[in-house]
């Protein structure tokens, strides 16, 4: 009975450790397949207007379950499969989850990017529609202003700044809970983030690596950060990392099941890059790599080669799926937020500039692919090659280190938009005890900024390993097994890594610059890192001191993991435990319910009417205008406010008019403060990591005219 029972329990052991690794595999695509399928429905439908809960229940729903289960089909197992690896990671992702939620922020007063996403959010839940409208307030004049910080006038309303992709899918959660809903929203992406990313280190470094890559990248003060309010950077991530997992899984299948087993992954993966453009318009630089890396599976397939590569038949759906996500996005850019793109033209037109000669030479390559091979052929053999691509990975990172010693960033503010930034950082650096100098950006010092939020053991290991790969693959592993498996991650994160670092293109105070770093750098990094420790713990377990005693191989790779960890940690134990913004849901639900139902708002005072505009427009549902104030005024003419007020009353709705002190009101009537919020904001670190909170207080106060 023992003898059988014994022999019953191994063979179950290995289809259990099948599951756990086909459950690992799941988890890691479900996140980018499902939002890849919500998008692909809710574009469509918001161009028509319909973003409503029930045809996005259906179409969007429908089109998610559909992804899914193509992506899903005979999904191959995460590398190694191991049970215990699986549920470490399930845990790290739950934890992740959990404690974001409990922490989450509620940034709704518009004052920065997460509150804008959260108005725009708040109004295609209720609406489904853009442009806003603006509302009646008697007809035209030259007086009234309908745009605010974060949402544009454009032709027949107002538009939000930014892409529709987070908006539509922070959404989801107005449906099903309200504001409380929406604001949770983010703790449930940043937890399926922590499972994308510990599906990528599975693929490539193995299942049992995952838990330690999750718990690296979770633990990280950027990915805290972006998971507790409503960026747009997590969301990115799923797609990047969803849609590298999916390629991966497409050679699998390539490889062990029927020709043509792995075709729709690599279109579902190119589908998930594509729509990266539709999350941010930043996704346009990320997945360059990802054209020019289907360019290359097109050409290796129209090679005549020795040794059949399979691989090559994945290239045109990958550049399929491809396509379809960045007409998506494009479209979404291009129909909902041209303003915003107008904005950016200063480094998106370069961006589309680079991207059309990748274009044209991906096309020129495939289709000279045989004639480029034959003459290769020809060629010498460079065999200094593999030596000098590790060279160069390691001297760019060396560039970086000592660029602050080198250069000192700096711009000169001409338009509107930079001298506003250029004012914010010249009061950032003297609230922080700095020489104030309002033409530094800071962006010398971005080597610093992983140095705190991922640790020097981490920024060194994945410099190694990033170096190891790409003399691996210049020595001819490109057709092999691990090797190839890394090209296209490798060139991901390696140009998006330097071309961030190189040029941040944020206002540099931090925690709000570090979200730069989360799509691919940060991510990126920590995989590359845990990859690293796995290749130096096989290099250990060779020599005879480690070789003669296991277990002092084990207490190195424990000491490594540590080495890992526990940099980040102490970086975001600063903050990790401080929620920001509390208070503001109930204080606008207090300010919503203070004010008449049948009320116009007219926002005379400008620091009210850049933060409330939306929020009054959006979550109070009442039209809402600003009264333009004169240059070098924080409030109106008194004569306009009384003309505006009149037309106000002609419509039949009743004038209210907002301002931020009694004093800006006392002309127009007794003043009664309908808002006295005692919050917490984001810190603004210029030099140094940050390790608190800063005091927020809003204060509005409202008066009716009197006829």
């Amino acid at each position: 009975m023992n003898t059988s029972g014994h022999a019953r329990g191994r063979t179950r052991l290995p289809s259990q450790r099948k599951a756990a690794g086909r459950l690992l595999a799941a988890v890691s695509v479900v996140p980018a397949l499902a939002l890849s399928g919500w998008l692909i429905a809710g574009l469509p439908l918001l161009l028509l207007g319909r973003f409503l809960p029930l045809p996005m229940a259906v179409l969007g729903g429908a089109a998610a379950l559909l992804l899914c289960a193509y992506g899903l089909r005979r999904l191959p197992e995460a590398a190694t499969p191991h049970r215990r690896a699986t549920a470490a990671t399930l845990a790290v992702a739950l934890g992740s989850g959990v404690f974001n939620g409990l922490l989450h922020g509620e940034q709704l007063i518009v004052r920065r990017d997460p509150s804008t996403y959260a108005q725009y959010a708040v109004w295609l839940a209720r609406h489904g529609s853009l442009p806003i409208p603006v509302g009646d307030f008697g007809g035209p004049d030259t007086a009234l202003r309908f745009d605010s910080m974060g949402f544009y006038a454009v032709d027949g309303g107002i538009g939000p700044q930014f892409m529709a992709g987070p908006p539509m899918i922070h959404a989801i959660g107005h449906w099903l809970g309200g504001v409380p809903g929406l604001l949770l929203v983010p703790p449930v992406l940043g937890a399926l983030a922590v499972l994308t990313v510990a599906g990528t280190a599975a693929r490539l470094a193995g299942a049992r690596w995952a838990p330690l890559a999750a718990l690296v990248f979770a633990v990280s003060l950027p990915i805290l950060y972006t998971s507790r309010t409503t960026f747009s950077e997590i969301p990115s991530l799923i797609l990047l990392f969803g849609g590298m997992n999916l390629l991966l899984d497409a050679r699998a299948r390539l490889r062990a099941e029927p020709p043509g087993a792995g075709l729709p992954s690599a279109a579902l993966a190119g589908l998930s890059f594509g729509l990266a453009l539709l999350v941010r318009i930043d996704g346009l630089r990320d997945v360059l790599p990802v054209l020019a890396f289907a360019g290359v599976l097109v050409a290796l397939r129209r090679t005549p080669r020795a040794r059949p590569f399979p691989e090559g038949r994945l290239g045109v759906p990958l550049l399929t799926g491809l396509l379809v996500g960045g007409v998506w996005g494009f479209t979404g850019g291009y129909v909902l937020a041209r303003p915003y793109l107008e904005y950016l033209s200063g480094s998106l037109m370069p961006l589309l500039a680079i991207c059309a000669v990748v274009v044209a030479l991906t096309v020129a390559g495939a289709a000279l692919a045989p004639r480029i091979a034959a003459r290769a052929r020809r060629l010498p053999g460079a065999g200094w090659l593999p030596n000098a691509a590790a060279a160069l990975v390691v001297l760019v990172m060396a560039g970086f280190a000592v660029r602050p010693w080198v250069q000192t960033v700096r711009r000169d503010a001409v338009t509107p938009e930079d001298l506003l930034t250029a004012d914010f950082i010249e009061k950032t650096q003297v609230a922080g005890g700095l020489v104030p100098d309002k033409s530094r950006l800071y962006y010398e010092h971005s080597l610093d900024w992983l140095l705190w939020y991922v640790g020097l053991p981490a920024v060194v290991l994945a410099t190694v390993a990033a170096a190891v790969l790409a003399r691996r693959l210049t020595r001819g592993g490109l057709m092999k097994g691990e090797a190839f498996d890394w090209l296209l991650p490798l060139a991901v994160i390696g140009w998006t890594t330097v071309t961030t670092l190189w040029r941040p293109a944020i206002t540099p105070d931090h925690p709000f610059a570090s979200r730069r770093l989360v799509p691919i750098v940060i991510p990126g990094l920590v995989l590359l890192a845990v990859w690293g420790l796995r290749w130096l713990s096989r290099r250990l377990t060779r020599t005879r001191w480690f070789a003669a005693r296991p277990g002092r191989s084990r207490a190195a790779v424990a000491a490594g993991a540590l080495l890992l960890a526990v940099p980040p940690a102490i970086t975001s134990i600063g903050t990790a435990f401080s929620p920001v913004n509390r208070g503001e849901a109930a204080a606008v639900a207090g300010l919503c319910r203070a004010i008449p139902a049948n009320a116009s708002v007219l926002v005379a005072e400008r620091v009210t009417g850049d933060r409330l505009t939306q929020v009054l427009r959006g979550q109070c549902g009442l039209p809402t205008a600003r009264v333009v104030y004169p240059p070098r005024s924080d409030v109106p003419r008194r004569a306009d406010v009384l003309r505006l007020v009149e037309a106000v009353r002609r419509t039949g709705r009743r004038p209210v008019l907002l301002a931020a002190e009694p004093e800006q009101l006392m002309a127009y009537g007794p003043a009664t403060r309908v808002m006295s919020l005692h919050t917490r904001q984001d810190e603004r670190s210029l030099v140094d990591p940050p390790n608190g909170t800063w005091s927020l207080n809003v204060d509005v106060w409202m008066t009716v005219p009197t006829d």
